[in-house]
C-alpha cells in the first residue's frame, strides 16, 4: 500500500525544473488526488516555491492520524468535525479552508432506484435501500464515507443491517468507483473525482444540488508542539501560497469539459 501514498511534486514538475531544496510531506486525501488538482498545483508550487511537496494519498481518516502521529507537517482532509476533533486534541494548530465542491450522486443511467427524481439525498439512499440497488461505500473512514454514514444515519437506517447489496469496500475514490461501475451500481462520489474519472461505463450523475452534500477541503498543519520535527517554517510557506491569488487563479481554472471542479474559498473563515 505504501507504493500508491508518496507522489512527489518532482514527478509532475515539468523538465528541466531543478530539484528544490526544501521539502515538506502533506497528507491528502484521495478525493484531492483522483480529481487531478494535485497535479495542477504540485509543479507550481515547487516553481514558484522552490518547494517539493511529498504527498501520502489516504483518506481522511488515515491523513487525520498520520498527523496525530508526525508522520506529515500538514494535512488537506474534508470533514470538519473530525478536523475540528484534531485540532481540540492538540494535534493541528489551526483549519483554513482552501477550496470547496459538492458530493454527488453516481448510479447505473436506467436508475432503478429512481433517485434522479428525489429533493433531497436522504430520499435518495431511502430510495436505494427499499429497491436493495447495488450500492458501493468507500468504507476506509474517509470523508466520502464520514459524509455517507451521516446521511444514512439522517435517514433513519443502520448500514449493519443491510443485505448484500451493500459493498463496502475499503479503498479510495478512484477504486470505488471502478467497483460501481464493474456491478452498475450506486456510490457517493465528490463531483471533481468524478468527473476525472475514466472508466465510467454505463454509470452517471443522477443527483446533485442539496445543501448538505457540500464538500469543504481544508488546511491544517500538525502542532510542532506536539512534533517538534514538524517543519512549521515549509507548512506557513505552503498555506501562504494556498490563499493567495495565484492559487485562486490556479484552483478556479482547473476545468474538465468546460466544467469547474472546486471553488477557491480561502481565507474566509480560518480558525
Amino acid at each position: 500500500m505504501m507504493k500508491q501514498l508518496f507522489l512527489s511534486a518532482a514527478l509532475v514538475a515539468v523538465a528541466g525544473t531543478a530539484q528544490a531544496q526544501d521539502v515538506m510531506k502533506m497528507a491528502v486525501t484521495t478525493s484531492f488526488n483522483n480529481s487531478g488538482l494535485a497535479e495542477v498545483l504540485l509543479p507550481e508550487i515547487q516553481k514558484d516555491l522552490g518547494l517539493e511537496v511529498q504527498l501520502l494519498v489516504v483518506g481522511t481518516g488515515q491523513a487525520i492520524k498520520l498527523g496525530e502521529s508526525g508522520d506529515v507537517d500538514a494535512i488537506l482532509v474534508h470533514s470538519r468535525p473530525a478536523e475540528e476533533a484534531f485540532i481540540e486534541g492538540g494535534y493541528g494548530t489551526h483549519r483554513t479552508e482552501i477550496m470547496y465542491n459538492d458530493f454527488v450522486f453516481v448510479g447505473p443511467s436506467d436508475d432503478p432506484a429512481v433517485i434522479a427524481d428525489d429533493e433531497t439525498a436522504v430520499e435518495a439512499l431511502q430510495d436505494i435501500a427499499s429497491t436493495e440497488a447495488a450500492f458501493v461505500s468507500r468504507g476506509d473512514d474517509s470523508g466520502t464515507h464520514k459524509m455517507e454514514l451521516a446521511l444514512w444515519k439522517d435517514a433513519g437506517l443502520d448500514v449493519e443491517g443491510f443485505g448484500d447489496w451493500y459493498n463496502a469496500v475499503g479503498q479510495g475514490m478512484g477504486a470505488a468507483l471502478n467497483t460501481a461501475a464493474g456491478m452498475n451500481g450506486y456510490i457517493l462520489s465528490d463531483r471533481a473525482s468524478w468527473l476525472n474519472f475514466g472508466n465510467k461505463a454505463d454509470l452517471g450523475l443522477l443527483f446533485s444540488g442539496d445543501p448538505v452534500l457540500f464538500n469543504q477541503y481544508a488546511y491544517i498543519p500538525v502542532n510542532p508542539e506536539k512534533h517538534e520535527h514538524v517543519q512549521t517554517e515549509l507548512v506557513d510557506k505552503l498555506e501562504a501560497w494556498l490563499v493567495s491569488d495565484r492559487a485562486e487563479e490556479l484552483i478556479n481554472g482547473y476545468e474538465i469539459a468546460g466544467e469547474q471542479l472546486f471553488v477557491f474559498n480561502a481565507g474566509e473563515n480560518a480558525n
